[in-house]
């Protein structure tokens, strides 16, 4: 009997169901799988014995009795029916097709053309409007310090006593000479017209008189320089000298140093190669000349704070430094309240030229690649994602100067960089990522001593 149920089981052609498995593109193989199956375990429940294929003498101890399977036969046909149609039932289900991916979506930024002052801004340090070193004139032991250190003096004001007792000696004895030799030439002055005395000795009378004037102006000003005094209005450092110290006239050291802080000096440095790059610029007419404040200067200290009054260009070096490659720039500033000292780092922000119609990118848009070139990816007329390589030397505030590469109406992406990439299509959105920009007066090209600034 279970080689009669194996028989038709293999024998089974399956018609209405085979043409049912064709209606809905069931494949072949599946069909043929599940036949085996059935085939299988009809042999396995019907004849386990004979299916493994048992020696007879095992047969013989360890097979149940056949009447026990014949008890269990229409359940066992009808377990084995029910997994085989269940079988090729699950076979002739189509496969279902995996969901198509979403299209992307990115956030993009549209550019256009803006004009905005283009400004240079380079480190600098500041130095004093005028520098007196105050040394003596004469010899002699310092008596007094009139002035306090560190505090403003005035042109004219007397900084130190020295000891004049000796050239006060020197003055008298002066004026003593001037006396003797004035009376003796006045009485040849008489005499010669007489001539009762040559020409001659007149002559080296009147010498002797002015020599003797000669002198007692000497003495008087050795006695004027006793008494030292500030040659510049300004602020005065500290002494080297105090009371009883010995000075002479042809010290190194000075004994005070004054500087005059209002105005003041800012010289800043600025690349040869940059100031040929900016001349090119406004020769080919990519920037124009800024207008009559076009030599103001504005002023950042420090620590970052801006410096409230604006200062003016004085001059350009004439010629480049050879260790540095870099021209020197000298403006002048206003300091009524000394705010700036000299010594002090500072960075100058200068306007250069006026570019009307520049191409500013968000940060967020342009990325470097491996050779550290600056990219961009933006979305093209039929929403495909562009990879663009950019010339991008400076940056204004958060945004990239773009010299090529993007041009105005590029779509540039912003948002969602990582799930794109080139030849994919898109679904653009206005980007939420970007701040608001900064008014064009007020951006900024940064640009750094011997190379643009990023």
């Amino acid at each position: 009997m279970g080689r009669a149920l194996s028989g038709f089981v293999s024998g089974l052609q399956f018609k209405p169901l085979n043409g049912f498995c064709n209606r809905v593109d069931t494949p072949p193989r599946s069909l043929q799988t599940t036949m085996n199956v059935s085939i299988f375990l009809s042999k396995l429940l019907i004849h386990p014995v004979k299916f493994f294929n048992l020696p007879p003498f095992l047969c013989a101890t360890c097979a149940p009795d056949p009447r026990i399977f014949m008890q269990f036969k229409p359940a066992v046909t009808a377990l084995v029916t029910a997994l085989a149609l269940a079988s090729l039932l699950s076979g002739c289900k189509k496969e279902e097709a995996a969901p198509a991916a979403p299209t992307p979506q990115v956030g993009v930024v549209t550019l256009q053309p803006q004009a905005f002052t283009l400004t240079s801004e380079l480190p600098g340090r500041t130095s004093a409007f005028r520098i007196a070193e105050v040394r003596p004139q004469v010899n002699g032991i310092i008596l007094k310090r009139l002035f306090k250190e560190g505090g403003d003096v005035k042109a004219g004001q007397q900084l130190y006593q020295i000891d004049p007792s000796v050239y006060d000696a020197t003055l008298k004895s002066a004026e003593a000479n001037l006396r003797s030799t004035k009376s003796i030439s006045d009485r040849y002055k008489q005499l010669v017209d007489e001539q009762a005395v040559s020409r001659q000795e007149y002559d080296t009378a009147l010498a002797n008189r002015l020599q003797s004037e000669a002198s007692l102006q000497s003495a008087q000003i050795n006695v004027r320089y006793t008494k030292v005094y500030a040659p510049i209005s300004g602020r005065i450092g500290r002494s080297s000298v105090t009371e009883g110290a010995l000075v002479s006239s042809g010290q190194s050291d000075a004994m005070a140093v004054i500087q005059q802080l209002d105005p003041i000096y800012v010289d800043v440095t600025q690349s040869s190669v940059e100031l040929l790059e900016l001349r090119r610029e406004l020769e080919s007419g990519r920037l124009q000349k800024a207008g009559d404040n076009a030599a103001a200067v504005k002023l950042t200290l420090e620590d970052g704070s801006q410096y409230k009054l604006d200062g003016k260009l004085e001059f350009s070096e004439v010629s480049v430094d050879q260790t540095t490659g870099s021209v020197t720039l000298r403006a002048v500033f206003p300091n009524p309240d000394h705010t700036l000292l000299p010594g002090m780092f500072v960075h100058a922000q200068l306007q250069s030229g006026v570019n009307s119609a520049a191409i500013l990118a968000p940060q967020q848009g342009v990325t470097r690649d491996l050779k550290g070139t600056p990219t961009a990816l933006v979305v093209g007329p039929d929403n495909k994602v562009e990879l663009r390589q950019l010339k991008a030397s400076r940056t204004v505030g958060n945004q990239w100067l773009i010299e090529d590469g993007l041009k105005a109406g590029d779509r540039l992406i912003t948002e969602g960089l990582q799930f794109v990439r080139p030849g994919v299509e898109v679904k653009a959105t206005e980007a939420t990522n970007v701040g608001a920009k900064s008014p064009a007066p007020a951006q900024t090209a940064k640009i750094a001593v011997g190379g643009k600034g990023e």
